[in-house]
């Protein structure tokens, strides 16, 4: 489907920030180690999240919706161990299951996950970390076929700091007999929230947070109700929003302390950053500043904000770099923002942006779901119309994205909010072909 975006808005406003797509997802699957009631609160209506309320109902649990942003979820029968191939291959997060699974220590059989094509993202860890568990791992024709043997909690030590891994060695442990030492574990706030989550159900999880996680097994878990965290990435978005269009937003409902990489990189670009308990505004009040930014596992820059930052820099004076060290097809939306104006190249891992030019609306298409956002942004501040295909990407991981930028002053239509705010809007019109394709995509 398309956006239509027409340029030359300076947003001003304030935007509430939604719950973690990362948390929500995770947690979500969690909560099948409890045979009792969970209730999660303040859970975005996203197209993923939608995706993984299938995979809940696929797998034999119930979940509905209790109002605008709580899930109720109810594990207390018998399960199936297999997810369906065409609700896997629509996220990454459905490989969470796997944890979950076992901590119920129940077999389970899962195709390799999909999600957006922004680079490898390799199971070993997660299976490496299953296997020593005690689980017997098997690999074979595209899916992951998982069976309890002699459980056992162990050592763990991660090549690298995988948030999925760490999440999946966690629910695991959480439920297998004696204690599981995570070396090397990712530090990022979901795995905070998931360790938070999983002993209010009574689990016995230390460290989350420090790249050390310990997990004393226990036997029963009982219902709870939780909160998620706000969203970070989505934060981020607006934060940066600010500055790429010269106008003020203040994002309410954030974690200050959680937007730290941000925060001091939007201060070394030029933008004024005030933070203030659970919220932070962000003014552009003067010329932007090239600068350079590394992408690394938290507390370093996020990934997920590095291509919002690409257009913030595609309008600061001078040369600016930006390193990719998490994924190595992160630099797709290059190619879209040089339609648009912008003087990039790209090698390796590194993207070098020539700044100062200001950017032209053009038909553009989201490789995936963070570069959509980029170019919404980048549509927002051009020149002129901005068409974006693909973007229903965007619906993945923003929630009610075409109010809250309308909110704020942005020109955009091509998607209606009604509902669940993931509908088409009923003026736009577009081939049937596409319009199957966008259905299957949202629904």
């Amino acid at each position: 489907m398309k956006l239509i975006v027409q340029g030359g808005t300076l947003l001003h406003g304030r935007v509430r920030v939604s719950g973690a797509k990362n948390s929500s997802l995770v947690l979500m699957a969690a909560s099948a180690i409890s045979r009792g009631e969970v209730y999660l609160d303040n859970v975005p209506r996203i197209a993923d999240v939608k995706t993984q309320i299938e995979i809940v109902r696929a797998l034999g649990g119930q979940v509905s919706w209790e109002d605008s942003d709580t899930l109720h979820l109810k594990w207390d029968r018998p399960l199936y161990n297999d997810i369906p191939y065409n609700l896997a291959k629509k996220l990454r997060a459905s490989n969470l299951f796997l944890g979950a699974m076992a901590a119920r220590k129940e077999p389970i059989k899962i195709p390799l996950p999909g999600g957006c094509n922004i680079g490898s993202r390799p199971m070993d860890l997660h299976l490496k970390g299953l296997g020593m568990l005690g689980y017997d791992v098997n690999l074979e024709h595209g899916y992951i076929d998982a069976r309890p043997g002699k459980l056992e909690g162990c050592c763990i030590y991660l090549d690298f700091p995988s948030v999925g891994a760490t999440e999946n060695i966690m629910m695991a442990a959480a439920g297998i007999p004696g204690t599981t030492v995570i070396e090397n574990a990712a530090k990022e706030p979901e795995t905070v929230d998931l360790a938070n989550f999983l002993n209010a159900m009574g689990g016995k999880v230390r460290g989350a947070g420090t790249d050390l996680i310990i997990v004393d097994g226990v036997d029963e878990f009982h219902g709870t109700r939780h909160s998620v965290i706000p969203d970070r990435i989505e934060a981020g978005t607006y934060m940066i929003s600010a500055g790429i269009t010269g106008g003020e937003v203040t994002v309410e409902n954030v974690i200050v302390k959680h937007l730290q990489p941000v925060i001091a990189k939007l201060g070394e670009v030029g933008l004024s950053v005030k933070a203030n308990e659970d919220k932070i505004t962000v003014k552009r009040t003067g010329d932007l500043k090239a600068t350079d930014i590394k992408t690394l596992p938290y507390p370093g820059f996020p990934t997920d904000l590095q291509s919002p930052m690409m257009v913030l820099l595609a309008q600061a004076k001078g040369t600016s770099t930006i390193v990719e060290n998490v994924f190595e097809n992160r630099f797709q939306v290059a190619d879209e923002l040089k339609r648009m104006g912008a003087k990039i190249q790209v090698k390796g891992q590194a993207a070098i942006i020539e700044g100062g030019e200001r950017l032209s609306g053009a038909q553009v298409k989201a490789p995936d779901l963070r570069a959509g956002a980029s170019l919404l942004l980048a549509g927002v501040a051009a020149q002129g119309e901005t068409q974006i295909c693909n973007a229903e990407l965007i619906t993945r991981g923003y929630e009610k994205v075409v109010g809250k930028f309308t909110s704020l002053g942005a020109r955009i239509s091509g998607l209606s909010e009604e509902g669940d705010g993931l509908e088409l809007r009923t003026s736009l019109v577009a081939p049937e072909d596409e319009k199957a394709t966008v259905e299957n995509a949202i629904s």
